[in-house]
């Protein structure tokens, strides 16, 4: 079964007020667009356009009839996993104008603890010091869909930070500009001998806040202008023109605009800084720090609410917590490489069974091919251009550029004709071979 859906974009304040319109082919509201959510996330459930008895939204409809909707398998699962019958992901289309909050979200269990922790203990559900919204984890991906897309994620190797930081005390020792805080951060950095406990220690050092830390993000907003001018980069802002070495120094400028003063903004130096190029995705699983900064992408993520902030936003940040969930063992950028499925499809398929994401690219005159396994759960499919044709075990849809259609497990192997452009999220399925 085919069904169209549609949603209203969230209009959170760092989004985008044209790329997620101009995507879509319609005209901009004039408000942020920052994120569109296309699955069944009772945050923002996605409308049915074709009609469904008795439901209006996604997750109306999968309350009512979830054998129908989701498929027996999916909805027997979760019932023998003593939990209502749910869609395991959601699907995004994202816009950053300008960076997102830097957060981190929990494994399974640190999810389900946690929920009943704060269940036992009374939290209401809406409560803004709440942590854990449900009991599930939230590892997501993220496809760039812009020329760049621009995010600091996971830890970095200590001695690259500590260069940074030395860096920028070297930038403002010389113009006689204050120093000492950032000389002591870099002391801080250092000094433990263990790598990991180093950048623990860093962490809970800034996030705890004080006069200390205020004066040393100030060092460091005024250290990075020092060191960027010197260097000759004219605006800092024009990020694409610049050194990659120098890309550390403007993101510390640019989040001192956005959240002056905020002990996230000298947090960044300690983080790896990526940029990926059109069609290249970033896997965040648990423990791993992150912050989109600014880009159009496809976001693909297990259907949870559970964030854990580190800064960056007037939201609450529990500290004990966050130091509980994150991963600080250095790696590098989590790049995911996809697998080809051939005729220009490919296959984002990270190390959980929540979700996978196929991305296809077709031209105007390739033949109709079949991607290589059978829908194991329902699926969500997203066109980012042109005109291309679903065909399933029991009939077909014509999706245009910014339309989106839900897909019921029955279909089975799905054909694929027309030229364009499309993302196809789906959860459990199995490759033939694989």
């Amino acid at each position: 079964m085919f069904v169209r859906i549609d949603n209203t974009p969230r209009d959170y304040p760092w989004g985008s007020t044209t790329a997620i319109a101009g995507l879509r082919g319609l005209a901009p509201s004039g408000a942020p667009e920052a994120e569109l959510w296309l699955g069944a996330h009772p945050g923002s459930p996605a409308r049915l356009v074709d009609p469904v008895p008795g439901a209006s939204d996604l997750a109306a409809w999968i309350r009512a009839e979830p054998e129908r909707a989701l498929g027996p398998a999916l909805a027997d699962a979760d019932r023998r996993a003593g939990r209502e019958p749910h869609l395991p992901f959601l699907l995004k289309v994202l816009a950053a104008r300008s960076p997102l909050s830097l957060q981190a979200h929990p494994s399974p269990e640190q999810a389900a603890a946690g929920f009943e922790r704060e269940n036992a203990a009374g939290v209401p559900l809406d409560a803004p010091h709440r942590n854990y919204k449900d009991p599930f984890h939230k590892p997501e991906i993220i496809v760039a869909l812009s020329e760049t897309f621009d995010a600091l994620c996971g830890f970095r190797p200590r001695a690259q930070a500590v260069s940074d930081v030395a860096a920028l005390v070297s930038a403002a020792q010389e113009s006689g500009e204050p120093s000492a805080a950032l000389g002591a951060f870099q002391g801080r950095l250092a000094q433990p001998a263990d790598e990991v406990e180093a950048l623990r220690d860093a962490v809970a050092w800034l996030l705890a806040g004080g006069g200390d830390v205020a004066a040393l993000v100030a060092e460091a907003v005024h250290a990075a202008r020092l060191l960027l001018a010197e260097r000759g980069a004219d605006d800092f802002r024009e990020v694409d023109a610049l050194d990659p070495a120098l890309w550390h120094f403007a993101t510390v400028i640019t989040l001192d605009d956005a959240f002056p003063g905020d002990p996230g903004v000298v947090l960044s130096l300690l983080l790896n800084q990526v940029r990926l190029t059109r069609g290249q995705a970033l896997y965040l699983p648990a423990g791993n720090i992150h912050a989109y900064l600014r880009g159009l992408g496809i976001e693909l993520m297990a259907a949870s609410d559970n964030v854990l902030r580190g800064g960056l936003t007037p939201k609450h940040v529990d500290v004990p917590e966050l130091l509980r969930v994150l991963e600080f063992t250095p790696l590098p950028a989590p790049l995911l490489e996809p697998a080809p499925l051939g005729d220009g499809a490919r296959l984002f398929r990270p190390d959980v069974p929540d979700f996978q994401l196929v991305h296809v690219v077709r031209e105007t005159d390739a033949p109709a091919v079949r991607l290589p396994f059978e829908l194991a759960a329902p699926a969500v499919a997203f066109a980012a251009a042109g005109r291309l044709t679903l065909t399933g075990a029991t009939g077909s849809h014509l999706l245009e550029r910014g339309q989106a259609v839900y897909i019921t497990p029955e279909e089975g192997a799905l054909g694929i004709a027309g030229a364009g452009e499309l993302f196809l999220a789906t959860a459990g399925a199995v490759l033939q071979g694989a």
